[in-house]
């Protein structure tokens, strides 16, 4: 992230131009955040395949009309997911999941509007430094390589398999989540200009931890591709041993990692606690520095929600995945990025 900064020429105060730009980017945080959730219940009511087109301008328009609604159907029925899970699915409950579908990608298209008009009207009427020029574009384009991703996940799970690859899984979601993050840095970076950089070791500290977050939503995204949340659901041992009694059955090793879902999920675990246990030690440590009152509440957030983070994974995997709880999961995992970036970045602002 600290490739992003921007050279500002006043580092104490961010000039009253550059703050519009700055919640118009948490605006679209915002939208990423509510896209994660909506590719969580996505997944979670198996609506993710219903959809079996890719169609970026003609797609925004839903069927109309029974004839339209039935030939989605019938796209729909020809696909492996259909014949394994949904033999008896009727149109009513067709519709049901393949309004999810549509919303989400509906809601993408959105945040490429949102994005892209503003960006341009700040553009041409010159209001950004151009230093920040070439990563908002950066940022347009992942977002707009997003969409192609997102279909590149569907396809895997149109002919040979009953639900999507879960390596292409983690790259949908991991992109998500680099967007999200870029935006909330520059926005950061225009509220709070930064100044001389400060606690060297705390910020290489909050570095690993965001490191830590990153790979715990990426190995849940595994737990989600391998649908492994609904086995196990026992806490905190797993059908009453330290480890799932197939970790190991893949060759070679690795293999289990991101194929054997009760490997994925005892990772998944195991990265989440050492994660908790990471923000819990560098909070303690931060007791004992002069720290500013910003950085102070970041700090504070980040272990409430370090704490509330696995709270939450635990009572999904107990209560066997239930919708609510399984969504605010995954929206918490990018709250509690957030509040890391926060930290992070408060270590290096004047304020």
């Amino acid at each position: 992230m600290p490739a992003l900064a921007l050279p500002l020429t006043d580092q104490r105060d961010a000039s009253p131009g550059l703050r519009p730009i700055a919640w118009w980017l948490l605006a679209c945080c915002a939208m990423v955040l509510v896209m994660v959730a909506l590719g969580g219940i996505t997944r979670l009511t198996e609506s993710g395949l219903s959809i079996t087109q890719w169609q970026p301008l003609s797609g925004i328009l839903p069927p109309f009309g029974d004839a339209q609604w039935q030939a989605e159907f019938e796209r729909y029925k020809a696909i492996p997911q259909y014949r394994a899970l949904h033999a008896d699915m009727d149109l009513a409950a067709f519709k049901w999941i393949f309004f999810w579908e549509y919303f989400h990608r509906l809601w993408g298209r959105l945040i490429g509007v949102v994005f892209a008009l503003p960006f341009l009207y700040f553009l041409l009427r010159r209001r950004i430094p151009r230093a920040l020029a070439p990563r908002l574009a950066l940022i347009f384009a992942l977002g707009a390589l997003q969409g192609a991703i997102g279909w590149y996940m569907v396809m895997s799970g149109l002919e040979a398999r009953i639900e999507v690859s879960q390596y292409r899984l983690a790259v949908h979601l991991g992109t998500a989540v680099l967007i999200y993050a870029a935006m909330l840095w520059l926005a950061l970076d225009l509220l709070i200009p930064r100044a001389e950089a400060r606690r060297p070791g705390l910020r290489r500290a909050l570095s690993v931890v965001l490191g830590l977050i990153f790979l715990t939503i990426i190995a849940g995204s595994f737990v989600a591709g391998l649908r492994a949340g609904y086995i196990y659901n026992s806490f905190p041992l797993m059908n009453g041993a330290l480890l799932p009694e197939d970790y190991g059955r893949l060759r070679p090793f690795y293999m289990n990692w991101f194929e054997n879902p009760g490997a994925a999920q005892f990772d998944h675990r195991l990265l989440a606690e050492i994660t908790a246990l990471a923000v819990l030690v560098l909070w303690l440590a931060a007791r004992r520095f002069a720290l500013s009152a910003a950085t102070r509440s970041w700090l504070h957030l980040l272990l409430a929600l370090a704490l509330l983070q696995p709270a939450l994974g635990i009572a999904t995997l107990l209560w066997v995945v239930p919708l609510p709880l399984a969504v605010l999961h995954q929206a918490g995992a990018l709250l509690l990025l957030s509040a890391a970036l926060g930290a992070r970045h408060s270590l290096r602002a004047v304020v």
